[in-house]
């Protein structure tokens, strides 16, 4: 799933015209992302939590030419899934498997 994907569900299940949808997933976003500029902790109750994570500066090496490099230190956000979506996803791919069994040959 993608933006896109989400503003048509979100016209779908709403009734909401795609514009009106279209700015509240760039608002929730907007908000998301100036939160983790702002070092603010997300966390989404059943769906997981978002962080920024800093991360030091590192010599590291061209993988081309081996020369050496220096890596500035970053900032990056960290997702970490929460425990409901992460029984759900195992839940849909048991099931998956259990069909697939049944099915009598592998899905590729």
């Amino acid at each position: 799933m993608n933006k896109s994907d989400l503003i048509d569900v979100l016209v779908d299940k709403s009734n909401l015209p795609r514009k009106k949808a279209e700015s509240v997933v760039n608002l929730i976003f907007d908000q998301m992302t100036g939160a983790l500029a702002k070092q603010q902790r997300i966390e989404i109750r059943g769906f997981g939590s978002f962080v920024a994570k800093q991360y030091g500066a590192r010599t590291g090496r061209n993988p081309r030419t081996g020369a050496s490099i220096d890596v500035p230190s970053k900032r990056l956000p960290l997702f970490k899934v929460g425990k409901e979506l992460r029984e759900r996803v195992d839940a849909g791919f048991q099931k998956e498997l259990q069909t697939d069994n049944e099915g009598g040959g592998e899905s590729q």
